[in-house]
């Protein structure tokens, strides 16, 4: 009851920046994710008028005259710059901030760092959830987001890295316009499990004191996702297919710092067998990793079981395109005196 009445009080703030970034949050108000605020974020105007968002915000409107800002990143920071009270004015407040994106692009790229960077002047957990391009977007898009992806998370407590290209590991048929929607489908994913984790009523609920257990200095963060509809053994298939996703890529489990699990099923679904999942996700990763785990009920899946598994402080041999180590970065003395 307590946490209940404590996640209640806890607020959550999704900001979808430049194209990708609000069709993301157009999937989230579709979805009606519980508990928690939207907005869109972009310089393109006629694109911001057809997403479905409780708030949207046109920035750059002297600097881009609402058309854009050209795939260039370094406009879309300043468009962001431009209107950054109207940006603050909506984070006021905020215990959690997510902000999505797609890496590559102008102001997504341009815009998603900087507001990362005013959600935590104003005291926010703030993590990324963001995309990367498809190698086939070519060189410089891939080297925008790069550089993106980079100060974004010099003011991102997590930042959570998805790969197009690994996307056509899980539906390798589909063209490309498809993917980008499957791309949307699983920020839309992530975003709602981690908040509803906390806001929406379940058999097992987490508090904002256990996200920030986890996603405190988490650095990046990859996900995989598991679905099963087997009658014996589901949640055994459901975690294997999160774990062994392509989303993860070439991820060392061995040295997370830690792990964040949510299954979400039907009636018939179980404390134990949520546990489970966590007690296999524990064999799998490094022995010193904090695992945080959740469950809840949705009627509408009967004798499924989902899986949402979120791995904090990993490396990847794919991640900046070489073997790094991924952990928290030293943020700006701006940032450290914020905190």
């Amino acid at each position: 009851m307590e946490k209940i009445v404590e996640s209640i009080n806890v607020s959550i703030k999704i900001v979808g920046c430049g194209g990708g970034g609000s069709n993301t949050i157009n999937r989230c108000s579709e979805a009606g994710i519980t508990g928690a605020q939207l907005a869109a974020v972009n310089t393109d105007a006629k694109h911001l008028l057809s997403v479905h968002a409780p708030k949207k915000i046109l920035i750059g409107k002297r600097l881009t005259k609402g058309l854009g800002a050209g795939a260039l990143p370094e406009v879309g920071e300043q468009a962001a710059h431009e209107n950054e009270e109207e940006i603050r004015e909506f984070l006021r407040g905020a215990h959690v901030v997510f902000i999505t994106a797609g890496m590559g692009g102008g102001t997504g790229t341009g815009s998603a760092q900087y507001v990362a960077r005013v959600a935590k002047e104003e005291g926010a957990l703030t993590m990324g959830v963001v995309t990367m391009p498809f190698k086939s977007e070519g060189r410089i898009r891939m080297e925008n987001a790069e550089a993106g992806l980079d100060r974004l998370r010099k003011f991102s407590d997590t930042t959570i890295v998805i790969y197009n290209d690994k996307l056509l590991e899980l539906v390798p048929r589909l063209p490309i316009n498809a993917a980008f929607k499957v791309a949307d489908e699983i920020l839309m994913q992530s975003i709602k499990g981690m908040t509803e984790i906390i806001t929406k009523p379940g058999l097992v609920n987490l508090d904002y004191a256990d996200l920030m257990t986890i996603m405190k200095g988490g650095g990046v963060a990859m996900i995989g996702i598991g679905e099963s509809e087997e009658e014996r053994d589901r949640i055994d298939y459901a975690i294997n297919e999160a774990l062994e996703s392509p989303l993860l890529g070439e991820v060392d489990l061995t040295h997370a710092r830690g792990a964040l699990v949510r299954v979400v099923g039907g009636p018939d679904l179980t404390v134990s067998e949520a546990e489970k999942a966590a007690e296999i996700v524990g064999q799998k990763i490094n022995p010193q990793a904090r695992i945080i785990w959740g469950c809840s009920v949705e009627d509408d899946l009967d004798h499924t079981a989902r899986v949402l598994l979120v791995i904090t402080g990993v490396k990847s041999k794919s991640l900046l395109g070489k073997e790094i180590y991924t952990g928290p970065v030293k943020t700006s003395a701006e940032v450290d005196e914020v905190r």
